[in-house]
């Protein structure tokens, strides 16, 4: 389904309670944390953890958050299940369709706060842009989301519910095997830096990954970090999906301005990181992301220092073209430009697609993720 422009937000009238006060989320534990809980509510620990494997199907495979319907459990371990549990989304507040099919949804978590989270159909996959913090604390000067203050981290329930709720939507549930899937892919490049939530995004992913599950590839996981340098190759080490690293410039001065956090790990310490990340080959590539900003970092020189910057690593460039918000101070590099700048890299042997923006009549594109709540508390001031 899309709708033409301009959007109107689908608001959906039937939104999810959160959790009570006195009731655990089952969603976002663990296996080895859903066995503690469960046997702490009464579950013998001889049949504790066949209990785990048969919930577990329930919420990731069949996407059942009521307990009556488990139907393999006897009706009294549904009526414990019930009594002491929930399993629990965060709640849609509105679902905006672009002409170009892609979805973003506005999600409230514990608290009243909001975030992003989008759906980007294509030929060969469907990716879900994941967000990992309410705001974010990096100021990249490109990035809409970088005005937002940041506000706290996500937990693991709030970043699994993510994936559920759009797997709702799509009503992409029990699928069998061979089945195409529409959420097949998943990146972390919504709101805010993972590497600042280390722990909550590791087990979300680990979540994503459980073969009885949800069930993705790591491989079909790329988390995107501005560069906090400590926590790279914790992250291929502990999650070893793929990574990609929000580059944007070919000198420290002018990275220091796009990417601040340049002024604590600068790119020659970024790079030496990045060439000992865990399972680095031709098969598994970071991916070096590249806003293409006129005037800035767009010179044919920008792109052979970024070649030579780049050296031995195996990698592809991904060129961004820029996605433009209200009150942006910079423009998007020309397509000739683009087109020019990407020549270099190729002829350098390098990969660099330029990556078509999605969804930009919904705000939905690239460095535009911002909680509505926050648009709707500067448009009161001004």
């Amino acid at each position: 389904m899309t709708t033409s422009a301009p959007i109107t937000p689908d608001l959906l009238t039937v939104p999810r309670k959160e959790a009570p006060a006195d009731k655990q989320n089952l969603v976002g534990l663990t296996r080895p944390q859903l066995l503690e809980a469960l046997i702490a509510a009464g579950t013998p620990e001889k049949q504790a953890k066949m209990r785990v494997g048969q919930v577990w199907g329930w919420i990731y495979q069949k996407g059942v958050s009521n307990f009556a319907h488990m139907t393999n459990l006897s009706k009294d371990y549904r009526v414990l299940l019930a009594e002491n549990f929930t399993v629990t989304r965060p709640q849609i507040v509105t679902k905006q369709v672009s002409t170009d099919g892609t979805r973003k949804y506005l999600i409230r978590i514990n608290g009243g706060h909001e975030v992003e989270v989008v759906y980007i159909p294509e030929e060969d996959r469907g990716t879900l842009c994941v967000s990992s913090q309410v705001g974010c604390t990096l100021s990249c000067t490109f990035c809409h989301t970088g005005t937002q203050k940041l506000v706290r981290n996500l937990t693991t329930a709030e970043i699994v519910g993510q994936i559920l709720i759009a797997r709702d939507d799509l009503e992409e549930w029990d699928i069998l095997p061979g089945e195409k899937r529409l959420v097949s892919n998943i990146v972390l490049m919504g709101m805010g830096e993972p590497l600042y939530n280390f722990d909550n995004v590791r087990d979300a992913m680990k979540i994503a990954m459980d073969p009885e599950g949800i069930s993705l590839s790591r491989r079909r996981i790329t988390l995107s970090t501005s560069g906090v340098v400590p926590e790279i190759a914790r992250a291929g080490d502990e999650i070893g999906c793929m990574i990609a690293i929000s580059f944007h410039a070919t000198t420290d001065a002018v990275r220091d301005t796009l990417v601040p956090i340049n002024k604590r790990w600068n790119i020659q310490a970024l790079l030496a990181a990045l060439r000992t990340y865990p399972r680095l080959s031709n098969s598994e590539r970071i991916t070096f992301e590249y806003v293409m900003l006129k005037g800035i970092n767009d010179s044919d020189e920008d792109a052979r220092r970024l070649v030579d910057l780049i050296g031995d690593i195996p990698a592809k460039i991904n060129l961004i073209p820029f996605n433009e918000w209200p009150g942006a101070p910079y423009e998007r590099s020309s397509n000739n430009r683009i087109h020019a700048f990407g020549d270099i890299v190729n002829a350098a042997g390098f990969a660099s697609p330029v990556r078509r923006p999605r969804g930009e009549d919904i705000m939905a594109a690239c460095g535009q993720l911002k909680s509505e709540t926050e648009r709707g508390r500067r448009e009161k001031v001004r």
